[in-house]
C-alpha cells in the first residue's frame, strides 16, 4: 500500500473513532456537556488533561521553533511544563474545592460581582480566540500536505469535524474523545523519535540519543549539530541569543499563563471529588512528561536531517520529501545566484511566507514572487512542518508517515474543542445564565450553548485561515493574555482576604488591555520595529504578559485597598476552601 493511501486510512479510520466516540458519548444535560457529569476516573481525565494541553503548538510547532533557534527554545519547555506544576499542585484543588467549574463563575462569586464575571468572559473571549487560532493554523497545515488540498481547505475541513464532536458531545463527548487523541498523538509521536534515535545515534530511547554520539563515530550529537549549523552561518545551536530578561519574562508569562488556562482548568471539575482531582493532575503531569521530554531530542533530529539533506543540492536533486511540502506551500526555494543549487544559511530568503506565482520556474520549481531580501540564502521552511517532515526526510515507512499525520491533527482538533467548548460555556452560562436571562431553562441554556460553540467554530477557522504567527508563538501569545488577566485574579481569589471586586475589576482591565496592546502594536502596527532595541526593557511580545501580570497585581491591590473589603461571607468562604476536609480547628501546642 502506498503511502498516500495509508494516510487516508490511518487519518480516516481515527476520525471515524472520534465521531463514534461523540455519538455514543453525547451529552443530554447541562452537567453531561459542561463538566461531564462530575463522573470521569482519574487516569482517564489525566490522559484527557494531556490532550487538551498539549495542543498543536506543543506537538507540531514547539519541536519546529527549537530546531530552528536553538537553546532559546527552552522557554517553551520550562514555561508550559512549569506552569502545568503550578497549575496542577498550587491552584487546581482549590478551584475544585471552591465548586464553580468556569474561571468567570469562580471570578464573579468570589468577587461577589456581576461586572467581574463580566470582564471574567471578555477575557476567556480573548485568550481562548488567540490560543484556537493556533490549532486550526496546525489542522490546515497537516491536511495540506497529507489530504494534498489548500492549507485554507483544510482549515475548513477541521472546522467540520470539531463542530461536529464539540458540538454535539460537549465535555462528555470531549472528554472521551480526548482519552482517544492522546494514545494517537503520543504514539504517533514516540514511533518517529525512536526510529530516529536509532538512525542517528543507535539508541532507542529519544530521550539518551540526545545526549549520545552519533553512530559508527566519537562525535555527540549535539556537536555534530553546532558544527554544520556553523559552517553554513548560523548560531551555534546550543548557544542562546536572547537576552536574560526576555528568557525569564517569557519564561514566567507561559507558566503563569498555563496556570491560568480556562480549558484547562475546567478539567479538574470532571472527576468526582477534590482528592480525585489531585489525583488526575499526578497522572496528566506523567502523560504531558513524555512528550515534553522527547521534543528536544526531535528537534535535534530534525535539524541536524535537514542540514545534511539539502544544502548544496540542485533543485534538480532534491529530495520528494523537499517537493511534497513546496506542493504545499510551506517550503520555497528562490534561485538568487541562478546555480541551479540550494543554498541556505542565516536570514530570510525574501519578505515573509512565500507568494506563488503559477507559471513553474527554470528549474520547475514553484517560483515566489515575494521581493528579494539581502540575505544570501535562498530557502525558506515553515518552522511548523519540521516534526511532521520529519519521518519522509529521514525516509521513514509510509505507515509512520501516515501517523504523524493523524498524530497532528489530534493534538490540533483536541485542543481546539476544548477551547471552543470554553468559549460555548463562557457565552450560555457564565453571560446568559448566570448575568443577562437567569430564568432560561436547562434545555435553552443547552440550546445556546451549542449554537455559541458553533459560532465559535466559524470564527476560530478565520483565526486560522489569517493567522497571525506561527502556531507555538500564537500559543504564546494567548498564555501571555492569561498571565496578565486571570492568574492574579485567581491567585489573590484564593489567597489573599482582602481583595475586593473594584481590585480585580481594575487589574484584569489594566492587564488585558497593557498586554493586548503591546503585541498589537509590535506584531501588527509597527512589526519592524518588533527588535529588542525597541521593545520596553528588552521584553519581547512573547513575554510582555508578564510585565501585564505585575501591573494587574499591582493595581488590584492598590484599589483594593482604598475601597472596602469584601464581605464576612467571602472571607470565611475563602479561608474554608484553603482548608483541607477533615482537618479540624487549627490547636496550640
Amino acid at each position: 500500500m502506498d503511502t498516500q493511501t495509508l494516510i487516508y486510512v490511518i487519518v480516516g479510520a481515527t476520525f471515524a473513532l472520534y465521531i463514534g466516540i461523540a455519538l455514543y458519548t453525547r451529552a443530554g444535560s447541562t452537567s453531561e456537556y459542561y463538566v461531564a457529569s462530575k463522573g470521569v476516573h482519574p487516569v482517564l481525565n489525566g490522559m484527557a488533561t494531556g490532550a487538551d494541553w498539549m495542543s498543536a503548538a506543543s506537538f507540531i510547532s514547539m519541536a519546529g521553533i527549537i530546531s530552528f533557534i536553538g537553546l532559546d527554545g527552552s522557554v517553551y519547555l520550562m514555561g508550559w511544563t512549569g506552569g502545568y506544576v503550578l497549575l496542577a499542585m498550587c491552584l487546581a484543588p482549590y478551584l475544585r474545592k471552591f465548586g464553580k467549574f468556569t474561571v468567570p463563575d469562580f471570578i464573579g462569586a468570589r468577587y461577589y460581582s456581576s461586572t467581574a464575571r463580566l470582564v471574567a468572559v471578555i477575557c476567556v473571549i480573548f485568550i481562548s480566540f488567540t490560543y484556537v487560532a493556533g490549532q486550526m493554523r496546525g489542522v490546515g497545515i497537516v491536511f495540506s500536505r497529507y489530504l494534498e488540498v489548500d492549507i485554507n481547505i483544510g482549515v475548513i475541513i477541521g472546522m467540520a469535524i470539531v463542530f461536529f464532536y464539540s458540538v454535539l458531545g460537549g465535555m462528555k463527548g470531549i472528554t472521551y474523545t480526548q482519552v482517544a487523541q492522546y494514545c494517537v498523538m503520543m504514539f504517533a509521536y514516540m514511533v518517529p523519535a525512536i526510529f530516529l534515535s536509532m538512525m542517528l545515534t543507535g539508541n532507542p530511547i529519544p530521550q539518551l540519543g540526545f545526549g549520545s554520539t552519533v553512530l559508527g563515530s566519537d562525535t555527540y550529537l549535539l556537536d555534530k549539530l553546532n558544527g554544520l549549523g556553523t559552517e553554513l552561518g548560523f548560531n551555534i545551536y546550543t548557544d542562546g541569543t536572547k537576552s536574560t530578561i526576555d528568557v525569564f519574562f517569557i519564561t514566567m508569562a507561559l507558566m503563569v499563563g498555563t496556570a491560568g488556562l480556562p480549558h484547562v482548568i475546567v478539567r479538574f471539575f470532571t472527576t468526582p471529588t477534590v482528592r480525585d482531582a489531585r489525583k488526575s493532575a499526578a497522572w496528566a503531569l506523567l502523560f504531558i512528561a513524555i512528550l515534553y521530554t522527547t521534543a528536544p531530542a526531535v528537534a535535534a533530529f530534525a535539524r541536524t536531517n535537514l542540514l545534511t539533506s539539502l544544502p548544496g543540492v540542485s533543485y534538480a536533486e532534491a529530495p520528494s520529501w523537499f517537493k511534497n511540502w513546496e506542493n504545499a506551500g510551506l517550503v520555497a526555494w528562490l534561485d538568487k545566484n541562478d546555480d541551479g543549487k540550494i543554498q541556505y544559511g542565516p536570514g530570510a530568503p525574501f519578505a515573509g511566507a512565500p507568494t506563488f506565482d503559477k507559471t513553474p520556474g527554470e528549474h520547475g520549481e514553484r517560483q515566489v514572487t515575494n521581493a528579494p531580501t539581502p540575505a544570501a540564502t535562498e530557502l525558506y521552511v515553515d518552522r511548523d512542518i519540521m516534526v511532521l517532515a520529519n519521518p519522509e526526510i529521514a525516509n521513514l515507512p509510509g505507515w509512520v508517515i501516515a501517523l504523524i499525520a493523524a498524530g497532528g491533527l489530534a493534538a490540533a482538533l483536541s485542543t481546539a474543542a476544548g477551547l471552543l467548548l470554553v468559549i460555548s460555556t463562557s457565552i450560555s452560562h457564565d453571560l446568559l445564565k448566570s448575568t443577562l436571562m437567569p430564568n432560561i431553562g436547562e434545555k435553552q441554556e443547552l440550546l445556546a450553548a451549542r449554537i455559541a460553540a458553533a459560532v465559535a467554530v466559524v470564527v476560530a477557522g478565520i483565526f486560522g485561515i489569517y493567522p497571525p504567527a506561527f502556531v507555538a508563538q500564537v500559543v504564546a501569545f494567548a498564555f501571555g493574555l492569561a498571565a496578565a488577566s486571570f492568574f492574579p485574579a485567581i491567585v489573590l481569589g484564593i489567597f489573599s482576604k482582602r481583595a475586593n471586586k473594584q481590585g480585580a475589576i481594575a487589574g484584569m482591565i489594566v492587564g488585558l488591555a497593557f498586554t493586548f496592546a503591546y503585541i498589537v502594536y509590535f506584531k501588527f502596527i509597527n512589526p519592524s520595529l518588533d527588535t529588542a532595541e525597541h521593545w520596553w526593557f528588552g521584553i519581547s511580545p512573547e513575554g510582555i504578559g508578564t510585565l501585564g501580570m505585575i501591573f494587574n497585581v499591582v493595581v488590584t491591590y492598590a484599589v483594593s485597598m482604598i475601597t472596602a473589603p469584601p464581605p464576612a461571607q467571602i472571607q470565611e468562604l475563602i479561608e474554608d476552601i484553603r482548608i483541607p476536609r477533615g482537618a479540624g480547628a487549627a490547636i496550640a501546642h
